[in-house]
């Protein structure tokens, strides 16, 4: 936490006695989960989203923008819960921040879930694909290429009108900046290899950017306890795209 923050600002779903602590992704914040909300079970979990800082209710909270940075609140939030133990899902470049959470504090750390999660190593880009990531900041008609690609040339553009807005009002655009320098640069792999904790990544049918294969080479080889799950009729953006199989899917393994 900075001095300009009592307490790590988020917001509660639920009230069970499942914990989570839920990381968006590099495009959104914690109220860009669209319909999945609608078919969570409140009274079997308790779901904390968390804004990371320069984003959505923490837009104006400053701070590094990176990733380990991410980690220290996490840990700040699931201290202010009196949560001693959780599980973590994150989505895209929160998938990546949620293996950090697990190396800074392994024993604090129940369940992994990754929604078409970055890997942790670092992430593979040419340099036509760094010059569309890195101008996005800047550029919102690089953020509606992006998410065309990640959702396999299968969404409108009203749709992506409507995220790519949210993404544009609820950053701050240095934040948006130094989140990609350290999900994109950051590599966590050694530290995670071998790690036992029950890790379920889930990927979208038509992600063409993080898609199955990837996930198989990567998470699946690191983690001895791991499985993936693709989603039929999904992309990058399950939550919007297939909000009710992917609320089965992520409950089906937090419970266990």
């Amino acid at each position: 936490m900075t001095r300009t923050e009592q307490t790590v600002a988020h917001r509660l779903i639920g009230t069970g006695p499942r914990h989570v602590i839920v990381l968006h992704d590099w495009f959104a914040t914690c109220a860009g989960w669209g319909a999945i909300l609608d078919y969570l079970d409140t009274e079997d979990f308790t779901y904390a989203f968390l804004d990371y800082r320069g984003y959505g209710d923490r837009k104006d909270v400053p701070g590094r923008y990176d990733l380990p940075e991410i980690a220290d609140d996490v840990l700040a939030l699931a201290d202010q819960l009196g949560w001693d133990r959780f599980a973590l899902v994150g989505h895209s470049m929160g998938g990546k921040a949620i293996q950090q959470v697990l190396v800074r504090a392994p024993e604090r750390v129940s369940r992994l879930l990754g929604l078409a999660p970055v890997p942790a190593a670092p992430y593979p880009m040419d340099e036509p694909t760094r010059a569309l990531f890195y101008g996005a900041s800047e550029d919102p008609e690089k953020r509606r290429a992006i998410l065309d690609l990640v959702t396999g040339h299968r969404t409108g553009r009203v749709w992506q009108q409507r995220m790519i807005s949210h993404s544009m009002a609820a950053s701050r655009k240095e934040a948006h900046a130094g989140y990609l320098a350290s999900w994109h640069t950051l590599d966590l792999s050694d530290a995670v290899r071998g790690n036992p904790v029950p890790v379920r990544v889930v990927v979208g049918e038509h992600d063409l950017a993080l898609t199955a294969d990837v996930m198989h080479a990567t998470w699946e080889s690191w983690y001895p306890n791991a499985d993936v799950v693709t989603l039929t009729g999904a992309g990058h953006y399950p939550m919007h795209e297939t909000p009710v199989a992917l609320a089965a899917v992520m409950e089906d393994f937090l419970r266990e």
